[in-house]
């Protein structure tokens, strides 16, 4: 062990993990001025650590891989066996091609567009409702838009049924009991029903179009020039449609800060498209959505006197990069307008991931994440008018995922009237 690098007591800091959530690597970061740690996880020592440059070392991939870095509790809620994101090398710059030609610009502009047909008629059916959720009319949108978007059918009856099965995968990653296992089965179903209809495409009794997602996949030759049995395609054709569904927390937390910052409303109505980007930036750093990302040591090395050793599980921190004080002026304060002198650095706005998307391990549907949310906000601000009513509108830092804990509800929604 290095005696420079801070140990955290005890014999396993799990539980403080679970306790401490998204400020367990922040608090101790800052409690032991170093950007780096040791700690006990799930019975085996790791190195946790946090900041830019701690950043750039751990997409450094000829030093890290992430094969083995998931544990299989997560793969068995959030990702799927065996996945993309436990991928490296060549075989990982295969398949991620496969990801970022589903999620070109050209996608980006036709899933936003479908995201704005379906939040400008959505009034039609909230005219009898006294209030909605926001967070799970979101979720069932995002849902329904999600399978139109990559091909996949799904009957109107049966859209919530899925919409709440994909969030329970992402709701899981952070879970023990009731949640995990809750996921677990709404894994198994997605799964099952995703298979089939990879094997009704690939049996031709299904139609689906070449250019969408469920052909691409169902169709995609890795590097031995096969196909991915039906089981593996299902798991990567879940992984383009949950993180869409998942979209739905960074919209109600949008939401959010349009109610806590009301000041901002007057500037997104004004049309700049510059600050509503900054705006939407700002809502993925300041709100807590991934809290860190893991990676195992490829090879031995030392960095700044710090010995990593091959196979040890190294964690990143990003929400506390996201909240690092070098990096961002006054981080705990919500302020679209710091993105005006943003450099555009790939190591120090991490929300998503880090480094570079098309060769890396960084989110390839950060694009689609960053359009979902700006057409979701422009519905907001300036399609409807609403009426907030007293709720609690509060969020946990320590339960992982965090949302919004009433959803958000809304009531009195009208079409805007623009004069």
């Amino acid at each position: 062990m290095n005696e420079e690098v801070p140990n955290d007591k005890g014999i396993d800091n799990s539980l403080s993990l679970m306790k401490d959530g998204y400020l367990f690597i922040k608090n101790r970061v800052q409690k032991y001025h170093s950007d780096l740690f040791y700690a006990h996880l799930l019975g085996e020592q790791v190195i946790c650590m946090s900041g830019e440059e701690a950043a750039k070392l751990f997409y450094d991939q000829d030093l890290f891989q992430r094969k083995g870095a998931a544990p299989k509790r997560i793969q068995k809620t959030l990702f799927g066996v065996n996945a993309i994101q436990s991928m490296d090398g060549e075989a990982h710059h295969h398949r991620k091609h496969l990801f970022m030609s589903l999620m070109t610009e050209e996608h980006q502009k036709r899933l936003a567009q479908l995201v704005r047909d379906q939040w400008d008629s959505s009034p039609n059916k909230w005219n009898s409702s006294k209030e909605i959720v926001l967070f799970e009319e979101a979720k069932t949108l995002l849902c329904k838009v999600a399978c139109q978007w990559a091909g996949v059918p799904v009957q109107e009856s049966e859209v919530k049924e899925r919409a709440d099965d994909f969030y329970a995968m992402v709701d899981a990653f952070g879970a023990i009991g009731p949640r995990h296992w809750k996921g677990r089965y709404a894994r198994a179903k997605i799964e099952d029903w995703i298979e089939k209809t990879i094997k009704n495409v690939r049996a031709q009794t299904l139609h689906s179009e070449q250019d969408s997602a469920l052909f691409k996949i169902a169709f995609y030759e890795g590097m031995s020039g096969e196909k991915l049995d039906s089981k593996m395609a299902a798991i990567e054709l879940i992984n383009v449609l949950r993180p869409i569904v998942a979209i739905a927390n960074f919209i109600t937390f949008s939401a959010l800060a349009l109610f806590e910052h009301p000041e901002c409303i007057h500037k997104l109505r004004a049309g700049d498209d510059n600050y509503t980007e900054r705006f939407t930036q700002e809502v993925r750093r300041y709100y807590p959505f991934a809290p860190f990302l893991g990676a195992r040591v490829r090879k031995d090395f030392t960095w700044k006197k710090y010995t990593f050793k091959e196979g040890m599980l190294v964690i990143l921190d990003l929400y506390g990069t996201n909240h690092d004080p070098r990096l961002w002026e006054n981080p705990e304060i919500f302020m679209p307008d710091r993105f005006k002198v943003w450099k555009g650095s790939l190591y120090d706005f991490i929300p998503q991931g880090g480094g570079k998307q098309e060769a890396g391990h960084r989110c390839p549907g950060e694009g689609i994440t960053i359009e979902v949310m700006k057409a979701s906000i422009d519905f907001l601000v300036n399609r409807i008018t609403y009426e907030v009513p007293d709720q609690d509108v509060s969020y946990s830092v320590i339960k992982m995922p965090s949302s919004v804990k009433s959803g958000f509800r809304i009531k009195n929604i009208n079409r805007r009237s623009i004069t």
